[in-house]
Protein backbone atom coordinates (compact mmCIF):
# COMPACT_ATOMS: atom_id res chain seq x y z
CA UNK A 1 0.00 0.00 0.00
CA UNK A 2 1.35 3.76 -1.24
CA UNK A 3 2.72 5.29 2.01
CA UNK A 4 0.81 8.97 2.57
CA UNK A 5 2.02 12.39 3.48
CA UNK A 6 3.50 12.28 6.38
CA UNK A 7 1.96 13.69 10.29
CA UNK A 8 2.36 17.31 10.11
CA UNK A 9 4.60 18.65 12.86
CA UNK A 10 4.83 22.15 14.48
CA UNK A 11 6.97 24.92 12.42
CA UNK A 12 7.55 27.24 15.06
CA UNK A 13 8.61 28.05 18.26
CA UNK A 14 8.06 31.21 21.21
CA UNK A 15 11.20 32.10 23.36
CA UNK A 16 10.23 34.14 25.94
CA UNK A 17 7.19 35.10 27.68
CA UNK A 18 5.37 31.80 29.65
CA UNK A 19 6.94 29.00 28.71
CA UNK A 20 7.04 27.29 25.28
CA UNK A 21 4.83 27.47 23.10
CA UNK A 22 3.92 25.14 19.74
CA UNK A 23 1.90 26.32 16.59
CA UNK A 24 0.41 23.55 14.61
CA UNK A 25 -1.63 23.95 11.32
CA UNK A 26 -5.66 24.25 11.41
CA UNK A 27 -7.71 21.90 10.18
CA UNK A 28 -8.45 22.48 6.35
CA UNK A 29 -12.27 22.27 7.48
CA UNK A 30 -11.73 25.46 9.25
CA UNK A 31 -10.40 27.43 5.85
CA UNK A 32 -12.35 30.86 5.24
CA UNK A 33 -11.50 33.63 3.25
CA UNK A 34 -8.09 35.03 3.65
CA UNK A 35 -7.68 36.84 6.53
CA UNK A 36 -5.04 39.51 7.74
CA UNK A 37 -2.89 36.56 9.11
CA UNK A 38 -2.72 34.62 6.05
CA UNK A 39 -1.84 36.88 3.74
CA UNK A 40 1.17 37.91 5.77
CA UNK A 41 1.62 34.40 5.23
CA UNK A 42 2.48 35.16 1.94
CA UNK A 43 3.76 38.15 2.73
CA UNK A 44 6.36 36.54 4.89
CA UNK A 45 7.30 33.85 2.53
CA UNK A 46 7.74 36.04 -0.28
CA UNK A 47 10.42 38.23 1.65
CA UNK A 48 11.77 34.60 2.49
CA UNK A 49 11.94 33.77 -1.05
CA UNK A 50 13.53 36.71 -2.34
CA UNK A 51 15.22 37.69 0.30
CA UNK A 52 14.57 41.17 0.94
CA UNK A 53 16.71 43.39 3.36
CA UNK A 54 16.39 42.52 6.92
CA UNK A 55 14.26 46.25 7.83
CA UNK A 56 12.20 45.63 4.74
CA UNK A 57 11.06 42.32 5.84
CA UNK A 58 10.56 43.29 9.29
CA UNK A 59 7.81 45.98 8.19
CA UNK A 60 6.57 43.47 5.72
CA UNK A 61 5.40 40.94 8.23
CA UNK A 62 5.06 43.41 11.50
CA UNK A 63 3.11 46.70 10.33
CA UNK A 64 -0.56 45.41 10.06
CA UNK A 65 -0.69 42.85 12.63
CA UNK A 66 0.35 45.50 15.47
CA UNK A 67 -1.64 47.93 13.96
CA UNK A 68 -4.93 45.40 14.06
CA UNK A 69 -3.89 45.69 17.78
CA UNK A 70 -3.96 49.19 19.02
CA UNK A 71 -8.51 48.99 18.97
CA UNK A 72 -7.58 46.46 21.82
CA UNK A 73 -6.16 48.85 24.21
CA UNK A 74 -2.75 47.95 23.90
CA UNK A 75 -1.55 51.49 22.57
CA UNK A 76 0.79 52.59 19.85
CA UNK A 77 3.51 50.72 19.71
CA UNK A 78 7.27 52.09 19.27
CA UNK A 79 9.24 50.90 16.65
CA UNK A 80 11.20 49.41 19.31
CA UNK A 81 8.27 47.06 20.68
CA UNK A 82 7.52 46.28 17.67
CA UNK A 83 10.54 44.44 16.69
CA UNK A 84 10.90 42.50 20.25
CA UNK A 85 7.14 41.11 19.91
CA UNK A 86 8.37 40.12 16.59
CA UNK A 87 11.68 38.89 17.65
CA UNK A 88 10.21 36.25 20.35
CA UNK A 89 9.38 33.71 16.97
CA UNK A 90 11.94 31.19 15.88
CA UNK A 91 11.95 28.28 14.16
CA UNK A 92 12.26 24.95 15.84
CA UNK A 93 13.11 22.71 12.73
CA UNK A 94 13.29 22.68 9.06
CA UNK A 95 10.12 23.67 7.31
CA UNK A 96 9.18 22.87 3.61
CA UNK A 97 6.54 25.02 2.28
CA UNK A 98 4.68 24.58 -1.17
CA UNK A 99 3.81 27.62 -3.16
CA UNK A 100 1.45 27.43 -6.41
CA UNK A 101 0.87 29.90 -8.38
CA UNK A 102 -3.10 28.86 -9.79
CA UNK A 103 -4.61 30.21 -13.19
CA UNK A 104 -7.35 32.49 -13.71
CA UNK A 105 -10.58 30.61 -13.23
CA UNK A 106 -12.89 32.56 -15.41
CA UNK A 107 -16.05 31.67 -14.23
CA UNK A 108 -15.42 32.14 -10.81
CA UNK A 109 -16.90 35.03 -8.75
CA UNK A 110 -14.78 37.69 -7.29
CA UNK A 111 -13.53 36.86 -4.00
CA UNK A 112 -14.95 33.59 -4.01
CA UNK A 113 -12.85 30.09 -3.12
CA UNK A 114 -13.15 28.72 -6.52
CA UNK A 115 -10.89 31.34 -7.55
CA UNK A 116 -8.03 29.28 -6.11
CA UNK A 117 -9.17 25.98 -7.99
CA UNK A 118 -7.42 26.10 -11.49
CA UNK A 119 -4.05 24.72 -13.03
CA UNK A 120 -1.53 25.28 -11.40
CA UNK A 121 0.56 27.58 -13.30
CA UNK A 122 3.96 27.72 -11.03
CA UNK A 123 4.99 25.29 -8.56
CA UNK A 124 7.58 25.59 -5.90
CA UNK A 125 8.38 23.82 -2.90
CA UNK A 126 10.67 26.12 -0.52
CA UNK A 127 12.58 24.48 2.46
CA UNK A 128 13.80 26.78 5.11
CA UNK A 129 16.25 25.71 6.80
CA UNK A 130 17.57 26.67 10.27
CA UNK A 131 19.56 23.60 10.68
CA UNK A 132 22.45 25.10 8.07
CA UNK A 133 20.71 28.35 7.51
CA UNK A 134 19.33 28.03 3.53
CA UNK A 135 16.69 28.32 1.71
CA UNK A 136 15.87 26.24 -0.97
CA UNK A 137 13.84 26.40 -3.43
CA UNK A 138 12.89 23.64 -5.91
CA UNK A 139 11.25 24.29 -9.27
CA UNK A 140 8.58 21.84 -10.47
CA UNK A 141 7.65 22.02 -13.75
CA UNK A 142 3.82 21.91 -14.82
CA UNK A 143 3.90 19.65 -17.21
CA UNK A 144 5.15 16.80 -14.78
CA UNK A 145 4.14 13.33 -15.59
CA UNK A 146 2.79 12.02 -12.25
CA UNK A 147 0.56 9.13 -10.99
CA UNK A 148 -2.61 11.38 -9.74
CA UNK A 149 -4.61 9.17 -7.22
CA UNK A 150 -8.06 8.54 -8.22
CA UNK A 151 -7.50 10.03 -11.90
CA UNK A 152 -4.27 7.91 -13.44
CA UNK A 153 -1.93 9.47 -15.06
CA UNK A 154 -1.64 13.00 -15.66
CA UNK A 155 0.24 16.17 -16.12
CA UNK A 156 1.33 17.85 -12.01
CA UNK A 157 -0.65 21.08 -12.81
CA UNK A 158 -4.06 19.11 -13.09
CA UNK A 159 -4.14 18.03 -9.45
CA UNK A 160 -5.23 21.39 -7.92
CA UNK A 161 -8.48 20.76 -10.29
CA UNK A 162 -9.37 17.44 -9.28
CA UNK A 163 -8.69 17.53 -5.95
CA UNK A 164 -7.59 21.18 -4.65
CA UNK A 165 -4.70 21.23 -2.38
CA UNK A 166 -5.09 18.66 -0.34
CA UNK A 167 -4.52 16.57 -3.42
CA UNK A 168 -1.73 18.91 -4.46
CA UNK A 169 0.07 18.32 -1.68
CA UNK A 170 -0.21 14.22 -1.64
CA UNK A 171 1.03 14.01 -5.44
CA UNK A 172 4.06 16.54 -4.39
CA UNK A 173 5.12 14.65 -1.21
CA UNK A 174 4.67 11.43 -3.33
CA UNK A 175 6.76 12.71 -5.88
CA UNK A 176 9.59 13.82 -4.04
CA UNK A 177 9.77 10.51 -2.12
CA UNK A 178 7.19 11.18 0.41
CA UNK A 179 8.99 14.03 1.52
CA UNK A 180 6.41 15.85 4.17
CA UNK A 181 4.92 18.97 3.15
CA UNK A 182 4.04 21.46 6.58
CA UNK A 183 2.29 24.57 4.97
CA UNK A 184 1.04 25.96 1.76
CA UNK A 185 0.42 28.94 0.15
CA UNK A 186 -1.79 29.45 -3.26
CA UNK A 187 -1.72 32.66 -5.04
CA UNK A 188 -3.96 34.08 -8.15
CA UNK A 189 -1.87 34.68 -10.44
CA UNK A 190 -3.61 38.45 -11.21
CA UNK A 191 -1.78 39.45 -7.75
CA UNK A 192 1.77 39.17 -10.21
CA UNK A 193 1.08 42.32 -12.31
CA UNK A 194 -0.52 44.51 -9.60
CA UNK A 195 2.70 43.81 -7.26
CA UNK A 196 5.86 44.36 -10.15
CA UNK A 197 3.93 47.81 -10.74
CA UNK A 198 3.57 48.39 -7.57
CA UNK A 199 7.38 48.26 -6.92
CA UNK A 200 7.78 49.93 -10.35
CA UNK A 201 8.93 46.97 -12.27
CA UNK A 202 11.87 44.77 -12.16
CA UNK A 203 15.24 44.77 -14.80
CA UNK A 204 15.82 41.65 -16.39
CA UNK A 205 17.91 40.70 -19.13
CA UNK A 206 15.40 38.88 -22.07
CA UNK A 207 17.38 36.63 -23.38
CA UNK A 208 15.50 36.32 -27.05
CA UNK A 209 12.64 37.37 -28.89
CA UNK A 210 9.08 36.31 -26.96
CA UNK A 211 5.85 36.55 -28.84
CA UNK A 212 2.53 34.66 -28.05
CA UNK A 213 -0.81 35.80 -27.08
CA UNK A 214 -3.85 33.43 -24.82
CA UNK A 215 -6.77 35.31 -25.24
CA UNK A 216 -8.15 32.67 -22.24
CA UNK A 217 -5.84 33.36 -20.08
CA UNK A 218 -5.42 37.81 -21.28
CA UNK A 219 -1.44 37.22 -21.91
CA UNK A 220 -0.50 39.18 -24.79
CA UNK A 221 3.07 38.19 -24.45
CA UNK A 222 5.52 40.76 -27.05
CA UNK A 223 9.33 41.38 -25.33
CA UNK A 224 12.36 42.16 -27.04
CA UNK A 225 15.78 40.82 -25.93
CA UNK A 226 18.16 42.61 -23.78
CA UNK A 227 18.19 44.61 -20.62
CA UNK A 228 15.16 46.45 -20.00
CA UNK A 229 13.04 47.08 -16.98
CA UNK A 230 9.37 45.33 -17.49
CA UNK A 231 6.36 46.19 -15.96
CA UNK A 232 3.46 43.76 -14.55
CA UNK A 233 2.06 42.37 -17.61
CA UNK A 234 5.41 41.84 -19.31
CA UNK A 235 6.66 40.81 -16.46
CA UNK A 236 4.34 38.25 -16.02
CA UNK A 237 4.59 37.07 -20.05
CA UNK A 238 8.55 36.87 -19.42
CA UNK A 239 7.78 34.01 -16.44
CA UNK A 240 4.87 32.45 -18.49
CA UNK A 241 6.31 32.03 -22.06
CA UNK A 242 7.06 28.50 -22.64
CA UNK A 243 6.94 28.48 -26.70
CA UNK A 244 10.38 28.19 -27.66
CA UNK A 245 13.23 24.77 -27.70
CA UNK A 246 12.99 24.59 -24.05
CA UNK A 247 8.74 25.27 -23.13
CA UNK A 248 8.06 24.60 -19.85
CA UNK A 249 11.59 24.66 -18.79
CA UNK A 250 12.66 27.41 -19.98
CA UNK A 251 9.56 29.20 -17.96
CA UNK A 252 11.00 27.29 -15.09
CA UNK A 253 14.44 28.77 -15.49
CA UNK A 254 12.92 32.63 -16.34
CA UNK A 255 11.40 32.19 -13.08
CA UNK A 256 14.42 31.97 -11.36
CA UNK A 257 16.20 34.79 -12.63
CA UNK A 258 13.23 37.10 -11.83
CA UNK A 259 13.22 35.48 -8.59
CA UNK A 260 16.51 37.32 -8.24
CA UNK A 261 15.74 40.67 -10.23
CA UNK A 262 13.17 40.75 -7.46
CA UNK A 263 15.78 40.31 -4.75
CA UNK A 264 17.45 43.05 -6.16
CA UNK A 265 14.67 45.45 -6.01
CA UNK A 266 13.10 44.63 -2.64
CA UNK A 267 16.50 45.51 -1.22
CA UNK A 268 15.71 49.16 -1.62
CA UNK A 269 14.77 50.77 1.41
CA UNK A 270 12.33 53.15 -0.89
CA UNK A 271 9.93 49.81 -1.21
CA UNK A 272 8.61 50.82 2.28
CA UNK A 273 6.56 53.32 0.72
CA UNK A 274 4.36 51.09 -1.35
CA UNK A 275 4.22 48.63 1.55
CA UNK A 276 0.90 49.55 2.60
CA UNK A 277 -0.58 49.52 -0.99
CA UNK A 278 1.54 45.82 -1.50
CA UNK A 279 -0.40 44.11 1.79
CA UNK A 280 -3.96 46.12 0.25
CA UNK A 281 -3.36 43.90 -2.88
CA UNK A 282 -1.93 40.45 -1.20
CA UNK A 283 -5.05 40.88 0.81
CA UNK A 284 -7.54 39.95 -2.35
CA UNK A 285 -5.36 37.08 -4.06
CA UNK A 286 -3.82 34.47 -1.34
CA UNK A 287 -4.98 31.69 0.21
CA UNK A 288 -2.33 29.74 2.73
CA UNK A 289 -3.13 27.83 5.94
CA UNK A 290 -0.07 29.44 7.69
CA UNK A 291 -0.49 31.26 11.57
CA UNK A 292 0.93 34.45 12.96
CA UNK A 293 3.25 32.48 14.38
CA UNK A 294 4.56 30.53 11.53
CA UNK A 295 4.67 33.09 9.30
CA UNK A 296 7.16 35.43 11.85
CA UNK A 297 9.25 32.30 12.54
CA UNK A 298 9.66 32.43 8.39
CA UNK A 299 9.97 35.70 8.74
CA UNK A 300 12.43 36.14 11.31
CA UNK A 301 14.32 33.54 9.92
CA UNK A 302 14.89 34.52 6.36
CA UNK A 303 16.09 38.05 7.14
CA UNK A 304 19.35 36.20 8.13
CA UNK A 305 19.68 34.53 5.57
CA UNK A 306 22.88 35.28 3.23
CA UNK A 307 22.10 36.18 -0.25
CA UNK A 308 24.26 33.25 -1.52
CA UNK A 309 22.45 30.81 0.94
CA UNK A 310 19.36 31.21 -1.32
CA UNK A 311 19.43 27.52 -3.60
CA UNK A 312 17.33 27.69 -6.68
CA UNK A 313 16.80 24.26 -7.95
CA UNK A 314 14.69 22.65 -10.78
CA UNK A 315 13.20 18.94 -10.74
CA UNK A 316 15.07 16.58 -12.44
CA UNK A 317 14.21 15.21 -15.44
CA UNK A 318 13.95 15.25 -19.18
CA UNK A 319 11.93 16.02 -22.30
CA UNK A 320 9.51 13.12 -23.11
CA UNK A 321 10.07 13.57 -27.04
CA UNK A 322 7.93 11.09 -29.17
CA UNK A 323 5.94 8.10 -27.89
CA UNK A 324 3.40 10.21 -25.58
CA UNK A 325 -0.13 10.99 -25.74
CA UNK A 326 1.35 14.56 -24.54
CA UNK A 327 4.21 16.44 -23.96
CA UNK A 328 5.66 15.93 -20.46
CA UNK A 329 8.68 16.87 -18.63
CA UNK A 330 9.09 12.82 -17.46
CA UNK A 331 10.82 12.75 -13.22
CA UNK A 332 14.22 10.81 -13.04
CA UNK A 333 13.72 9.35 -9.60
CA UNK A 334 17.57 8.62 -9.08
CA UNK A 335 18.18 12.13 -9.04
CA UNK A 336 15.30 13.18 -7.34
CA UNK A 337 16.02 10.85 -4.61
CA UNK A 338 19.62 12.63 -4.42
CA UNK A 339 18.28 15.90 -4.33
CA UNK A 340 15.42 15.29 -2.01
CA UNK A 341 18.26 13.84 0.32
CA UNK A 342 20.22 16.45 0.32
CA UNK A 343 17.94 19.10 0.66
CA UNK A 344 14.83 18.05 1.96
CA UNK A 345 15.78 14.95 4.13
CA UNK A 346 15.29 15.89 8.50
CA UNK A 347 17.28 12.64 8.58
CA UNK A 348 20.85 11.52 7.27
CA UNK A 349 20.79 9.29 4.21
CA UNK A 350 23.48 7.70 2.30
CA UNK A 351 22.69 9.06 -0.62
CA UNK A 352 23.87 12.63 0.79
CA UNK A 353 27.75 10.90 0.76
CA UNK A 354 27.38 10.65 -3.31
CA UNK A 355 30.39 10.89 -4.73
CA UNK A 356 31.28 10.46 -8.47
CA UNK A 357 33.26 7.61 -8.91
CA UNK A 358 35.07 8.82 -12.05
CA UNK A 359 35.60 12.09 -12.82
CA UNK A 360 35.10 11.01 -16.19
CA UNK A 361 30.77 10.45 -15.28
CA UNK A 362 30.43 14.07 -14.43
CA UNK A 363 28.64 15.65 -16.91
CA UNK A 364 30.24 19.41 -17.54
CA UNK A 365 29.10 21.78 -19.70
CA UNK A 366 31.02 24.97 -20.42
CA UNK A 367 29.13 28.46 -21.09
CA UNK A 368 31.70 31.25 -22.49
CA UNK A 369 30.85 34.64 -20.94
CA UNK A 370 33.87 35.79 -20.41
CA UNK A 371 34.64 37.83 -24.02
CA UNK A 372 37.26 35.48 -25.40
CA UNK A 373 36.42 33.38 -27.93
CA UNK A 374 39.36 30.91 -26.51
CA UNK A 375 38.14 30.94 -23.26
CA UNK A 376 35.78 27.88 -23.40
CA UNK A 377 38.08 25.63 -25.82
CA UNK A 378 40.77 26.36 -22.87
CA UNK A 379 38.99 25.59 -19.91
CA UNK A 380 37.94 21.80 -21.70
CA UNK A 381 41.78 21.22 -22.15
CA UNK A 382 42.37 22.11 -18.56
CA UNK A 383 39.88 19.76 -17.40
CA UNK A 384 40.94 17.15 -19.49
CA UNK A 385 44.02 17.32 -18.01
CA UNK A 386 42.30 16.75 -14.69
CA UNK A 387 40.64 13.70 -15.68
CA UNK A 388 37.04 15.80 -16.70
CA UNK A 389 36.73 14.21 -19.95
CA UNK A 390 32.62 14.21 -20.28
CA UNK A 391 32.28 17.92 -21.35
CA UNK A 392 30.60 19.69 -23.41
CA UNK A 393 30.85 23.20 -25.17
CA UNK A 394 27.64 24.88 -25.57
CA UNK A 395 26.38 28.19 -27.45
CA UNK A 396 28.06 31.75 -25.36
CA UNK A 397 25.74 32.85 -22.88
CA UNK A 398 24.04 36.15 -23.70
CA UNK A 399 25.81 38.74 -21.63
CA UNK A 400 29.54 38.70 -20.43
CA UNK A 401 30.16 38.13 -16.57
CA UNK A 402 33.05 39.36 -14.72
CA UNK A 403 33.84 36.00 -12.46
CA UNK A 404 33.18 32.85 -13.52
CA UNK A 405 30.12 31.06 -11.95
CA UNK A 406 29.96 26.97 -10.81
CA UNK A 407 26.36 26.04 -11.59
CA UNK A 408 25.30 22.79 -9.81
CA UNK A 409 22.39 22.64 -12.41
CA UNK A 410 21.27 19.21 -10.27
CA UNK A 411 21.42 21.16 -7.41
CA UNK A 412 24.60 18.86 -6.41
CA UNK A 413 26.57 21.65 -4.49
CA UNK A 414 29.37 18.91 -3.28
CA UNK A 415 30.37 18.17 -7.33
CA UNK A 416 30.56 22.24 -7.94
CA UNK A 417 32.46 23.13 -5.17
CA UNK A 418 35.11 19.67 -6.41
CA UNK A 419 35.46 21.83 -9.57
CA UNK A 420 35.87 24.83 -7.78
CA UNK A 421 38.65 23.19 -5.97
CA UNK A 422 40.38 22.22 -9.27
CA UNK A 423 40.24 25.52 -11.20
CA UNK A 424 41.22 27.36 -8.23
CA UNK A 425 38.41 30.15 -8.86
CA UNK A 426 34.76 30.43 -9.37
CA UNK A 427 31.48 31.05 -7.25
CA UNK A 428 29.74 28.00 -7.09
CA UNK A 429 25.76 28.55 -6.85
CA UNK A 430 22.69 26.11 -6.97
CA UNK A 431 20.39 27.39 -9.61
CA UNK A 432 19.00 26.02 -12.65
CA UNK A 433 19.68 28.22 -15.08
CA UNK A 434 22.56 25.94 -16.81
CA UNK A 435 22.55 23.35 -19.48
CA UNK A 436 19.78 20.99 -18.74
CA UNK A 437 21.28 18.07 -19.30
CA UNK A 438 24.72 18.96 -17.46
CA UNK A 439 25.47 17.93 -13.79
CA UNK A 440 27.43 20.70 -13.72
CA UNK A 441 27.21 24.04 -15.93
CA UNK A 442 30.63 26.32 -16.01
CA UNK A 443 29.79 29.94 -17.16
CA UNK A 444 33.57 31.14 -17.82
CA UNK A 445 33.43 34.57 -17.15
CA UNK A 446 36.22 37.08 -17.83
CA UNK A 447 38.37 35.87 -14.46
CA UNK A 448 39.13 32.81 -16.67
CA UNK A 449 40.05 35.01 -19.96
CA UNK A 450 42.65 37.33 -18.00
CA UNK A 451 44.44 33.96 -16.57
CA UNK A 452 44.53 32.68 -20.06
CA UNK A 453 46.21 35.95 -21.19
Amino acid sequence: MARGVKQRKPVSSTVGGRGSQRVYQKSRGQRSRPSVWRTLGWIAAFSGVSLVSAFAGMTFVLMSPFQGTNHRGQGNPSWLEMMTRGLQYGMSRPVNLLVLGVDKVLDAPEGSPERFRGRTDTMLLARFNPENGTITVLSIPRDTRVKIPGYGIDKINAANVYGEVDLTVRVVSETLNYTPIDRYIRIDTGAFRELVDLVGGVEVNVPKRMVYTDHTQKLYIDLQPGLQTLNGEQAEGFVRFRYDELGDIGRAQRQQMLIKALQKKLANPVMLTQLPKIYSVLQKYVDTDLTFAELMAIAQFSLRIEPENLRLILLPGRFSGDGYEASYWLPDYERIDRLVAEHFSDRPSKLVNYTWSESGTLRIALQNASGSSDAAQDMADFLAHHGYTNVIITEEWYQQTPETEIVAQQGDIGAAQMIRSVLGMGRVSANSTGVLSSDITIRIGRDWAAVLH
